[in-house]
């Protein structure tokens, strides 16, 4: 496997028709011999792979409960997203921490996806990026308390996000740059090598989510050296995402 191209729905889109209609239209024309391309659709629309019998994608989730089983109401376990054929989970997205999610409930996520043989996406990233480097210490702290009790066997199943909160969405005041990101990937690769040793490093994608797009796609994959990359609002769009998809098989 070269790269993973994520594509994240969120609350979107509103219907099952128009959800089949767009992994549809994926499918139909991508060719990812090269590369892993992951969709997360909300969950009401898991069933849609297994639908369609689509062996090309992978299936993934945008979020999970660390519990196995019992009264809580709303959640879903690791155990149901495995009866999904989910491969993939995406957890600490800046969306989730927004509504409260912290470090600690992260691991525990972390831990129950890892015994239900699903490769978690950490997300981590910044609100603000300071002057004085601050910044650093948090995304720092996401992954040391994210990944804790996590053993050296089990990293190798883990896969990390880096999302630049301040240049997402509208309110965005600029894009990331590839030599921005590539300075976080290295900084994350030192955290790692800490507390796993340099051997594991290698073995570990750090992936870009940032307001990705076909025109940015390849100057994070060239320039910034990602392993990957995380879309939002262009996985919606089939042409824009089979475009960011063809850009990264032709790397």
């Amino acid at each position: 496997m070269n790269k993973i191209i994520v594509a994240n729905w969120k609350m979107n889109p509103q219907n099952s028709k128009s959800a089949e209609k767009i992994f549809f239209d994926i499918s139909k024309k991508i060719n990812n011999k090269k590369n892993e391309v992951v969709i997360c659709p909300p969950y009401p629309f898991l069933f849609i792979k297994n639908k369609l019998k689509d062996k090309k994608i992978k299936l993934g989730s945008q979020d999970v409960f660390f519990e196995k089983e019992g009264s809580f109401t709303g959640e879903v376990s690791s155990s149901m997203l495995s009866d999904f054929g989910v491969s993939y989970t995406i957890l600490g997205h800046s969306e989730r921490r927004a509504l409260g999610e912290d470090n600690t409930l992260i691991n525990k996520k972390i831990k129950a996806l890892l015994k239900s043989k699903i490769k978690p996406i950490l997300c981590v990233g910044e609100t603000d990026r300071d002057h004085n480097g601050f910044y650093l210490s948090l995304i720092k702290s996401q992954i040391e308390e994210g990944l804790k009790d996590v053993t050296k066997n089990q990293i190798k199943n883990i896969i990390i996000a880096y999302e630049p909160i301040w240049a997402i969405g509208k309110d965005a005041n600029r894009e990331a740059t590839p030599q921005e990101f590539i300075e976080i990937k290295i900084f994350i690769k030192k955290i790692l090598s800490i507390l796993y040793g340099p051997k594991i490093v290698d073995s570990v994608f750090v992936l870009y989510g940032g307001s990705v797009h076909p025109s940015n796609a390849s100057s994070f994959v060239k320039e910034g050296d990602a392993d990957g990359l995380l879309v939002g609002r262009d996985s919606l769009n089939p042409d824009k995402f089979l475009d960011i998809v063809s850009i990264l098989n032709n790397i």
